[in-house]
């Protein structure tokens, strides 16, 4: 029997390509990303597991496009870009790569945090423009400390219990709200507040979001919550695109209805050059690099192959989602 068939829609770091390649027959897709659908269809009719990224759409039509597909393992802590359910009704295995990225993704937010509070790239464009002419006077070129100001975290998992500790060692109040609240002895620990979705929105200077992409949170960030935040306020989402209203957000940093916001993650990736938020000095934007670090890359290749491994081979990924 000749070895098993894996389908990889990019590279992923070459220590985990070795141990692929001891083991299985890789075809890897170097041209456009993401897979355009149509090739995803065509190559994945004979392959036994799949390696794939938050931007390929893995859906009903793509699985049953593989008769002997088993495995799916996707390079990311989401999973949404997946159809769960019906994986599961076709018996493939379906693994993520949980936890490895909580404390990069976490830096990030605070690294957003303190940019676009401080005005750190807004500066950074003046001197590069040419447009730093004289020594700032005292009420020139401010912007606002993060001590003492109170960071509501909107779902609180893994990594927003990361950006609550990084924050409370700025001197940040914490205040959270989340599906599930946190047993007491937790809070206590993060000096964490538990409010309502409504007070959480209101009463936040810095709303950083932590919740999955699903129907519930599509678009919950819209132009109404955004009108009920402080005016002073700043947005934070290194979570996923999809839970903000882009063109509310858009509305409501135009109209200085809230301070700023930084952003790793948008609706439609990548970013453009036409995208109104890029001429606008209160908005932070990074290119979805949240994991991206030599580090955590390297350990989500060896969590993405550790899972397509046990997947094809009909055990339980070692990260497996819904069963």
């Amino acid at each position: 029997m000749g070895r098993k068939r894996v389908l990889l829609t990019r590279g992923i770091h070459r220590s985990a390509l070795r141990d692929l390649r001891g083991e299985f027959s890789l075809r890897i897709h170097s041209g456009e990303i993401p897979m355009p659908r149509g090739e995803l269809i065509s190559k994945i009719r004979d392959a036994d597991g799949l390696i794939c990224f938050p931007y390929d759409r893995i859906d009903g039509e793509v699985m049953d496009a593989g008769p002997r597909l088993r495995a799916i393992s996707t390079y990311s802590v989401g999973f949404d870009h997946i159809d769960i359910q019906h994986a599961k009704r076709r018996g493939i295995r379906v693994g993520y790569t949980p936890g490895v990225l909580t404390d990069a993704t976490a830096d990030l937010a605070m690294a957003l945090m303190l940019d676009v509070m401080r005005r750190v790239s807004e500066g950074d464009r003046i001197i590069r423009g040419g447009g730093w002419k004289q020594i700032y006077g005292a009420y020139d070129y401010v912007g606002r400390d993060l001590g003492g100001k109170t960071l509501g975290i909107l779902g609180m998992g893994r990594i927003g219990e990361a950006v609550a500790r990084r924050a409370s060692a700025f001197g940040m109040r914490i205040a959270y709200h989340s599906r599930t609240r946190l047993p007491r002895t937790r809070e206590a620990g993060l000096k964490a507040r538990f409010v309502g979705l409504d007070g959480l929105i209101a009463g936040s200077d810095v709303l950083s979001l932590h919740v999955p992409h699903t129907a519930e949170t599509d678009s919950m960030i819209n132009l109404a919550a955004l009108r009920r935040m402080k005016r002073t306020a700043f947005l934070i989402n290194t979570a996923r695109g999809r839970i903000v209203d882009e063109g509310g957000l858009v509305t409501a940093l135009r109209g200085r209805m809230i301070a700023g916001a930084g952003l790793d993650v948008f609706r439609s990736e990548p970013v453009g050059a036409g995208h109104p938020l890029i001429g606008m000095d209160n908005v932070v934007l990074a290119p979805h690099i949240g994991s991206s670090t030599a580090e955590t890359r390297e350990r989500m290749s060896e969590i993405t192959v550790e899972n397509l491994r046990l997947g094809i081979s009909g055990r339980k990924p070692a990260h497996s989602v819904g069963y």
